[in-house]
Formats: C-alpha cells, structure tokens, sequence
C-alpha cells in the first residue's frame, strides 16, 4: 500500500513502515508518525509493508514491529535486536516512538 501525505516542504521523505498485525505498537506509531510530518510540515512517500512470515522477516532484516525506516534507514536501529515476528518495544512510556522521536527523524 502506497500512501502520499501532502504537506508543505519540499522533497519528499521516503518512508518504509513495516510490521505485523499481532502488535498494536504500529498502531500508535503511525499515529505518531502522521503528527510529526504534520508538525515537521514534511511531505511523506510512505510505504507500509505487512511482515507476516519468519522467511519475509530474515529477508527484510525487520528488527520488530514497527519499523520505521526514513529514507532507508533505520533512526532506532538496534543492532543487537534479534530479526524476527515480534513486537518492537521502544523506550517510551507507550512502547510506540513518540512524536517528538519522530519528528527527529524526519528531519536528520
């Protein structure tokens, strides 16, 4: 699924959002990530990519759900976060990054 989110500055920023159903983490995050571009004014190329098998996670290196790759790469990576199905648990009161996470990384 391809969505375009029009806003106000120049030059797109391309997103990759991959997860999985089973964790409501994503939920939140794209919520999160909806209010950042707004308040960054960032126009976003968002790519959401459903990982749904263990072959599609190895493949994809996806580090839990979500992931959130800005212009591919990944602003919370943790090298030592094993590949796999499972939720992604940032360091937030929510478990979800926050908006003002994501707003420094749309902007770095």
């Amino acid at each position: 699924m391809r969505c375009m989110s029009r806003i106000l500055k120049t030059d797109p920023v391309d997103v990759t959002f991959l997860y999985f159903d089973s964790c409501p983490n994503w939920k939140l995050a794209n919520t999160a990530l909806a209010e950042a571009a707004t308040l960054e004014a960032r126009t976003l190329a968002i790519n959401y990519q459903l990982v749904d098998t263990f072959e599609a996670a190895e493949a994809l290196e996806f580090h839990g759900s979500p992931t959130i790759l800005v212009d591919g790469v990944d602003p919370f990576a943790d090298r030592d976060a094993p590949v796999g199905l499972s939720c992604r648990v940032y360091r937030t009161e929510t478990g979800a990054p926050t908006v003002q996470q994501l707003r420094e990384a749309l902007t770095q």
